[in-house]
């Protein structure tokens, strides 16, 4: 057929594919992705938990009550008493600081749940996963 592509058949003669050069698929890649409907998720390595931050809020503790170590998941029931020691993770820790502000991310349906802790009480708020964004409130730098 040609240089670049060869195309395979079954035992009967049938059709069942094609092989591309690396050139000829270069050439077409996004034609036939777009084709097919499929689109790419570019991976997203996702960053180390900050446990040093963490530990620093723990470290300069003052608030009223003790380190509380539990999380709670309002979109998908996810729960548990102490997030640092479930394996596998239920809930990944993706920000801490010295102001009491602690993000986790729901490893069950990705929903992010953040314990702001004040002077007297811990306010608890959970946001949903979205797999589209809102591109007006994307950061722009």
């Amino acid at each position: 057929m040609s240089d670049h592509i060869n195309e395979l058949f079954d035992k009967d003669g049938n059709l069942i594919g094609a092989l591309l050069t690396a050139a000829a698929w270069t050439e077409v890649r996004d034609q036939v992705m777009a084709a097919l409907g499929i689109r790419e998720t570019p991976a997203v390595q996702e960053k180390p938990e900050p446990t040093a931050d963490w530990e620093m809020l723990t470290q300069y503790w003052d608030f009223p009550y003790p380190v509380d170590m539990d999380v709670t998941c309002e979109h998908c029931g996810s729960r548990t008493e102490n997030w640092s020691e479930d394996d596998p993770r239920l809930f990944r820790l993706t920000s801490a600081n010295l102001a009491g502000l602690v993000a986790f991310k729901c490893m069950s349906c990705q929903a992010k749940v953040v314990k702001k802790h004040f002077k007297d009480e811990i306010v608890t708020e959970c946001t949903p996963y979205l797999e589209e964004k809102l591109t007006s409130k994307e950061g722009r730098y």
